[in-house]
């Protein structure tokens, strides 16, 4: 793993030649899968698995729910790549180094970035287990200074001031709801926030979010974004609501039973693990 914050052609294309040398696939399509989500990747064909460890330069993953390691494979006839398991900005790494990868994939000729991730639903209308078509998102730790393109700019990599509006495709939107309707796929659309975490957030800050536009909150996806729209690709974006936050219930419960809210990471991951099949179904047929 490297420790700096600013990556060079350099460190990339380390990175990439050591891919190279497990697989020789040349993918079209990245893939980034969210907590619970890693078994998306179990349908690929032809698959290659390199651990992020085996990589130069690649941060690993320390959270449950994401084993950490790079699969190269073969989904309905389109090579692929995927982050079986991403990395967060609250296990101590810099936002350049958890969005090396998407720099990678990008190098190794991916022109699409399909993002999924475990998100709270703060939409009422949103139950567990719905899947929402991101529509755009809001980047909190950017919005405070972390953002993966702080430091000197590569204009190879991409232009000093992407603009981020229609950061997830208009078309590619389109054709996941119209996949979605020929499955008889029930999904929502909205918005996505990021948050650093790792706590979750008070009843007062999901009030907060929901007030300023928010659907859904979590803890990772809008820098990867932000880096892919950087380097040109087109960005598709799916949330699992893994559980409703619902800030009047949460403390109404506080008050009643005068305890802390259990821990949530175990429900995130087992709404992951029911929701794989149909997600899968559906990031198929938009393949």
């Amino acid at each position: 793993m490297n420790n700096t914050e600013t990556f060079t052609h350099a460190h990339i294309a380390e990175a990439t030649a050591a891919i190279r040398k497990a697989s020789d696939l040349t993918p079209r399509v990245g893939l980034i899968t969210g907590s619970g989500l890693a078994g998306l990747t179990d349908e690929f064909r032809e698959a290659v698995s390199i651990p992020y460890r085996e990589i130069p330069h690649f941060p690993e993953s320390t959270v449950a729910g994401h084993p950490g390691e790079l699969v190269l494979g073969v989904l309905e006839g389109v090579p692929v790549i995927a982050q079986r398991g991403r990395i967060h900005f609250y296990e101590g790494y810099s936002m350049q180094q958890i969005t090396l990868p998407v720099r990678v994939m990008r190098a190794l000729g991916a022109e699409v970035l399909i993002v999924t991730n475990a998100a709270g639903g703060l939409n009422p209308d949103f139950e567990t287990g719905d899947i929402m078509l991101i529509r755009d998102h809001i980047n909190f730790p950017g919005l405070a200074g972390f953002n993966p393109l702080r430091g000197p700019n590569d204009p190879a990599l991409g232009p000093r001031f992407p603009v981020m509006a229609g950061a997830y495709s208009p078309r590619l939107r389109r054709l996941a709801q119209q996949v979605a309707a020929e499955l008889g796929i029930e999904i929502r659309s909205g918005v996505y926030v990021g948050l650093a975490g790792p706590t979750f957030e008070t009843p007062t800050e999901l009030r907060f979010l929901r007030m300023i536009g928010a659907d859904a909150v979590g803890m990772s996806t809008t820098s990867e974004v932000v880096v892919a729209r950087h380097g040109g690709m087109r960005v598709l974006g799916f949330s699992l609501i893994s559980n409703v936050a619902r800030p009047d219930e949460i403390e109404a419960a506080l008050e009643t039973a005068g305890e802390e809210v259990e821990e949530l990471h175990d429900e995130v991951l087992e709404a992951g693990q029911r929701a794989v099949p149909r997600l899968m179904r559906l990031i198929r047929g938009v393949v």
